[in-house]
């Protein structure tokens, strides 16, 4: 038989005092003297007792409790963003709840429900949802983080500076000699995709490449998604050495393996840079050359952020994290290799 969970009356029992003095003692009161704390804290101790931060909550309004939805807790990259998140609640003392949506917005909503009901003080959220009022509805402060968070423009966010990071990622590949890369990109639905591309387009025009000559390729922000991607690149373009972008590094982690496993080499036959810095591309053969997105300190950011929009001093607006470019083997450099005959060059 499981044995009762102590309560605040056997810890004021062991101290020799009063339930409430007990109570005030544990939440700092400056009622209580600070020798009195010290007896009933180590009472609580000895007891085992742990406050029902709930409760506690409901009372107070203040529950020391954080919400935090991203899409996927697979992805590295989202794992850095919550580490970053927990790091800044933690240092305030309080805890952060962590959910996974999976791209998915009914199962978005039934987290804000699940943290609405929990009473949590406030939620980054990296919203799936297009409408604004499943925001209105939430009730809770929040700030919002990713790039579709731009669609909630009276919601404060944070997010990477997509245009600066994939223009740095262009500039490179321009610069070894790849002038019109074929791209692994995410679902027509994310707006991610929509501002990679408009960034490409702009990039294009400004070094005369027509931007219709660069291969396309959508796919799901995954390994999978990236390997299935790049066999079709593949079945595309069989001659030539073959450059690709892919919006995230999961992608281009599968674009690498379905390179090897057509008997491709990386970077003699094709070159691939990543997008996020998550820690697997220095692992992997060869170490993908990716364009870094501040994942830490982004949650470390709206973790922040959130604390000051219920501290009622509110940044407001969206801030743009800038990112940067972290080189490592898997781009060829065609200046070096003139004979190199690139697929998809010049075409019309």
């Amino acid at each position: 038989m499981a044995s009762k969970r102590p309560t605040i009356i056997d810890v004021a029992r062991l101290a020799g005092v009063s339930k409430s003095t007990a109570a005030r003692a544990l939440t700092d009161s400056a009622e209580v003297n600070e020798i009195t704390r010290d007896k009933v804290r180590k009472a609580a101790d000895a007891a085992g007792y742990e406050r029902n931060h709930l409760a506690v909550g409901m009372r107070s309004g203040r529950s020391g409790l954080f919400g935090l939805v991203i899409p996927d807790i697979a992805n590295p990259f989202w794992a850095e963003v919550a580490r970053g998140a927990q790091d800044r609640v933690a240092e305030k003392g309080a805890s952060l709840l962590v959910f996974s949506s999976d791209w998915d917005h009914d199962r978005e909503a039934s987290h804000l429900r699940a943290l609405r009901q929990t009473r949590v003080e406030g939620a980054i959220i990296n919203p799936v949802s297009d409408h604004v009022d499943d925001f209105g509805r939430f009730g809770v402060p929040s700030v919002l983080i990713g790039s579709s968070a731009e669609r909630f423009p009276d919601i404060p966010s944070i997010g990477s500076d997509i245009r600066q990071a994939v223009r740095l990622g262009l500039d490179h590949l321009n610069a070894l000699g790849h002038r019109a890369p074929a791209l692994i990109v995410g679902p027509k639905s994310r707006l991610a995709r929509a501002r990679f591309l408009r960034t490409v387009n702009e990039h294009c025009l400004e070094h005369d490449v027509d931007p219709a000559t660069l291969p396309v390729e959508d796919a799901d922000y995954t390994f999978e998604g990236g390997y299935a991607a790049m066999q079709r690149l593949m079945a595309r373009q069989d001659v030539g050495h073959l450059a690709v972008f892919c919006a995230n590094d999961m992608m281009a982690l599968g674009a690498l393996l379905a390179a090897r496993e057509a008997g491709r080499d990386c970077p003699g036959d094709v070159s691939i840079l990543g997008f996020d810095g998550i820690p697997g591309g220095a692992f992997s053969w060869p170490g993908l050359t990716t364009i870094e997105k501040p994942a830490r300190e982004l949650g470390r950011r709206a973790a922040q952020a959130l604390f000051d929009e219920i501290d009622g001093s509110p940044t407001g607006g969206r801030t743009y994290l800038p990112c940067r470019l972290i080189e490592r083997g898997s781009l060829a450099d065609l200046r070096a290799h003139s004979s190199l005959r690139v697929a998809g060059a010049g075409r019309s």
